[in-house]
């Protein structure tokens, strides 16, 4: 099988199963989702989801959340993965939005990166999610979903994942793909225990093809 067929054939399987899949963050606009992303780093989308609603109520947007105080965003994200660290960054990203783009969530995945608790996936995250821009971010889903399946080969890092990636899959595809490698890292492809034998991708996937799965 060649690269181009595994990609072609993996791509039309997800695109008849997920042909809506979209981030399970909650967010009602970009600012909200820029906050949902970096407190979702190494943390479930469901606790974040659990957090945002009180957070959101008490700091609508950067001016409000600028303002607030380490101690008091720490007291709402505490159940939250490396809370006071998130506090620290979600009030200096708040402030650098307002002082350096006027409140305004950039589009642009260089500026975004200049915010703090900001790095290459959060920023890839909100131009795909907000903006439909071909960005592609890995996160451990899309890294382990990428190289079992065989659609990176020999792929160290996120950033060699993304670039693999980008150089197979239609520009017009990337802002969906990023959520049908997640969502199937994360329901299917599980990190333990895949479920292959109620996966449809088996007939594109190396990882079913090399472990000589047999299915009932």
């Amino acid at each position: 099988m060649t690269t181009k067929e595994r990609y072609e054939g993996v791509l039309a399987i997800f695109e008849k199963k997920m042909p809506s899949a979209e981030t399970e963050l909650n967010y009602s606009n970009p600012f909200e989702l820029l906050v949902a992303v970096i407190l979702s780093a190494q943390c479930t989308d469901k606790r974040v989801n659990l957090v945002t609603p009180k957070l959101f109520e008490t700091y609508p947007d950067a001016n409000a959340l600028a303002a607030a105080s380490v101690d008091a965003v720490f007291g709402l994200i505490r159940s939250i993965s490396y809370p006071n660290n998130k506090a620290k960054h979600l009030i200096g990203m708040a402030n650098l939005l307002i002082s350096e783009f006027k409140g305004v969530v950039p589009s642009e995945t260089i500026q975004l990166q200049k915010l703090p608790g900001v790095g290459r996936k959060t920023a890839n995250v909100i131009s795909s999610v907000i903006f439909n821009m071909p960005t592609m971010a890995v996160d451990t889903h899309v890294f382990r979903v990428s190289a079992r399946i065989g659609l990176t080969r020999n792929a160290k890092t996120p950033l060699a994942t993304e670039k693999q990636l980008m150089k197979h899959i239609p520009k017009s595809k990337v802002h969906i793909a990023h959520h049908w490698l997640i969502l199937h890292g994360r329901y299917t492809c599980t990190a333990r225990n895949p479920k292959c034998e109620t996966c449809e991708l088996v007939a594109f996937c190396k990882y079913f093809k090399t472990n000589g799965l047999k299915l009932n």
